[in-house]
C-alpha cells in the first residue's frame, strides 16, 4: 500500500474520532463550568469536596479509567457502551483541567467590579452571571480551544476499548501491511490535519481577546 492508501484507510476512523470528541465536549464543558465556578465560590469543607472531584478526574490515569468503566463495571452489573465510556472519561478528564481555567478566570476579575455590582443592588448570583462569567469566558476562550485539541489527541486511546477510531484503523492496517514507519507516520499526519486548524482558530481567538477593545470593560 502507498502512503496515500494507508492515510485514506486511517481516515475511515475519523468519524469515530469526531464522535468521541463531540460527545466528550458534552461532558467536559458543563463539568468545567460547574466545578470551576463551585471551586471559586465555595470555602472550607465544601471546597475540599469540589476540589477532590476535580482532582480525581484530572489526576487519574485515563487508560486505567477506561479499563475500569468499560471492563470492570459490568462485573457489578453496570454496562456502558464503548462510546459513552470513552466520551465520559476523556471529557471529564479534559473538564478537570478546564475547570481550573474557569476558576482562575473568575479570580482574575478585579474586586471593584463585584463591589460596583453590589452597589447597584445586584444579588451575588446576578453579579456572577452578568458581570464575572461573561468576562471570564472571553478570557478563557483560548484555553478551551487548547482543551479541545487535547481531547482530540486523547481519542487515540479509545481503541483500547474496541472503538474503530483512526488509531484502531492504523493497527488493523499494520496487521496486514508490516510497514510501521509509513503507517504511524500517516496516523501522525491524520491527527495533525485534524488538530492544526483548531490550533489556528485558537490563535485567532487569542489575538481577538488580546486586541484593544475586544474585551468588555465590565460595568
Amino acid at each position: 500500500m502507498s502512503l496515500l492508501d494507508i492515510w485514506l484507510g486511517i481516515l475511515q476512523g475519523l468519524g469515530t474520532t469526531a464522535a468521541v470528541t463531540a460527545y466528550g465536549l458534552v461532558f467536559a464543558v458543563p463539568f468545567a463550568l460547574v466545578f470551576g465556578v463551585a471551586q471559586y465560590l465555595t470555602h472550607g469543607v465544601a471546597r475540599l469536596l469540589v476540589t477532590g472531584v476535580i482532582e480525581f478526574w484530572r489526576s487519574s490515569s485515563v487508560i486505567i479509567l477506561l479499563f475500569v468503566f468499560y471492563y470492570a463495571l459490568p462485573v457489578v452489573g453496570v454496562t456502558l457502551s464503548a462510546l459513552t465510556v470513552s466520551a465520559m472519561v476523556l471529557g471529564l478528564n479534559a473538564g478537570g483541567y478546564a475547570s481550573q481555567a474557569v476558576r482562575a478566570g473568575l479570580q482574575a476579575i478585579p474586586t471593584g467590579q463585584k463591589e460596583a455590582g453590589a452597589a447597584l443592588g445586584l444579588s451575588r448570583p446576578a453579579i456572577l452571571l452578568l458581570i464575572e462569567l461573561p468576562q471570564a469566558l472571553v478570557a478563557m476562550g483560548p484555553t478551551f480551544v487548547n482543551t479541545l485539541i487535547q481531547l482530540v489527541k486523547a481519542t487515540a486511546l479509545v481503541s483500547l476499548v474496541t472503538l474503530t477510531d483512526m488509531t484502531f484503523r492504523a493497527k488493523e492496517i499494520a496487521q496486514v501491511e508490516y510497514n510501521p514507519v509509513a503507517i504511524y507516520t500517516a496516523l501522525l499526519l491524520a491527527f495533525f490535519v485534524v488538530c492544526y486548524p483548531i490550533a489556528l482558530a485558537g490563535r485567532w481567538l487569542e489575538a481577538r481577546v488580546a486586541a484593544p477593545g475586544s474585551r468588555s470593560g465590565g460595568i
